[in-house]
C-alpha cells in the first residue's frame, strides 16, 4: 500500500473541489466523488461513459453516515450493517431528499455500503461525507482490481488515484433490496460473495435471489452492474466446457482451472480451483488474456457448486459476472 496521510489529504482536497478520486476497496477500485455534489457526480457519469439510468452505490463510513443518504433506516438494515459492514454488501433503501437524483439514476432508491479497506475508510472519515464509487473503469469493461488497472483507463489529470494494492475479494458487492412492511422482505439484485443464506441467517427470514433476466432488476435506480454486456474484455469472450478448450486455435486465449494441454500458439491464464481465490483473480486474469491480443478468449465454465454455502455464493457471483462478460450485447 503506497498511499498514506499526504495522499489522503490531497484526495480530500480534490473531492472538496469537485474532482474525482479512485480508491481501493475489498471488491474493486471505485471512482469516487462527493455524493452530495450533483456536478461532481455528473463528472463520474461523463468520464466513465456510463448510461444515465445506471445508478451509483454510495460509500459510507458506517450506519450513521448511511442514515444521511437513506430516507429511512429500518431495523433490518441495522442488523445487516452490524453483521456485514465493513464489507461487500450494498443495501438498497429509499433515498433521502438531500441526495441528488443523479446518484440514483433518477430513481427513488439508493444502494449504500461501508467498504472494508482501511485506506478508503480513512478517506471517507477525513472527507467527512459519503462518496459515490462505481468501478474505476470505462463503462462496460473489466473492473479494476489494482491501481495499475485504473491508470490504464484514466490519466492523472482526470483522476487522482489512491493506491491501496490489489483488491482481495475481486468482484463487486452483493446488492440487496429491502422492502415490505418494516422492510422485512429481502431480494438479492446482484450476487456477490455475501450470499442469500448468510443474509437470511441474520434477518431470520427468507431471502430471494432475483431472476437475472427479470424486469425487476433492470428498472431505474435498483442496482448497478445489471446491464447486458458488462465486466467484459475488449476481445470477444465465450464460456465453454472443458473439452472445447482442446479445440482452441492459434491466436486465441484460454482462461481455465489447471489446464496444461493447450495447443501451440494459444495463450493460457491459469485459474485457482478455490472459489474465493478464483473470484479475486477473475478480472485480472481476463485482463491478462485480453492484453495478449487474442482473436477470442475461451473461458472454461467454472463449478456451479461448492463444499459449503459460502463457496456456492461466490461461484454464483462468478457465474453472474462471466455471463455478462460473455454476453453478445
Amino acid at each position: 500500500m503506497s498511499a498514506g496521510p499526504e495522499q489522503i489529504a490531497e484526495a480530500v482536497r480534490r473531492l472538496k473541489d469537485g474532482g474525482l478520486v479512485a480508491f481501493p476497496t475489498e471488491t474493486v477500485y471505485g471512482l469516487g466523488a462527493d455524493a452530495l455534489d450533483a456536478a461532481a457526480v455528473e463528472r463520474v457519469y461523463e468520464l466513465k461513459g456510463r448510461p444515465s439510468g445506471n445508478p451509483l452505490i454510495v460509500h459510507v463510513s458506517g450506519p450513521e453516515m448511511a442514515r444521511e443518504v437513506a430516507g429511512v433506516w429500518p431495523a433490518s438494515a441495522q442488523r445487516l450493517a452490524e453483521a456485514f459492514w465493513p464489507g461487500p454488501l450494498s443495501i438498497v433503501l429509499p433515498r433521502a431528499e438531500r441526495l441528488p437524483e443523479r446518484v440514483t439514476g433518477g430513481g427513488g432508491t439508493v444502494a449504500v455500503r461501508c467498504p472494508d479497506h482501511p485506506l478508503t475508510l480513512a478517506l471517507i472519515e477525513a472527507f467527512g461525507g459519503p462518496l459515490v464509487g462505481p468501478s474505476a473503469n470505462r463503462s462496460g469493461l473489466l473492473s479494476p482490481t489494482d491501481a495499475a488497472h485504473v491508470r490504464a483507463s484514466f490519466s492523472e489529470d482526470e483522476v487522482f488515484i489512491l493506491d491501496g494494492g490489489p483488491c482481495p475479494r475481486g468482484i463487486e458487492s452483493t446488492v440487496l433490496r429491502l422492502e415490505g412492511d418494516g422492510f422485512g422482505e429481502a431480494t438479492v439484485l446482484r450476487p456477490g460473495v455475501v450470499g442469500a443464506e448468510a443474509i437470511a441467517s441474520v434477518l431470520e427470514g427468507p431471502v430471494r435471489n432475483a431472476d437475472a433476466g427479470s424486469d425487476e432488476i433492470h428498472s431505474v435506480a435498483e442496482s448497478p452492474g445489471l446491464m447486458g454486456r458488462h465486466y467484459a474484455p475488449r476481445a470477444r469472450a465465450v464460456l465453454v466446457d472443458r473439452e472445447e478448450l482442446e479445440l482452441a486455435e492459434v491466436g486465441e486465449a484460454i482462461v481455465a482451472i489447471d489446464f496444461d494441454e493447450a495447443p501451440e500458439g494459444v495463450f493460457v491464464v491459469a485459474m485457482p480451483a478455490n472459489a474465493s481465490a478464483y473470484a479475486a483473480r477473475l478480472y485480472a486474469a481476463m485482463r491478462e488474456a485480453d492484453e495478449a491480443g487474442p482473436s477470442r478468449i475461451l473461458i472454461e465454465r467454472p463449478p456451479l457448486r461448492g463444499p459449503d454455502a459460502s463457496s456456492e455464493a461466490v461461484w454464483r457471483a462468478v457465474h453472474d459476472r462471466l455471463r455478462r462478460a460473455t454476453a453478445s450485447a
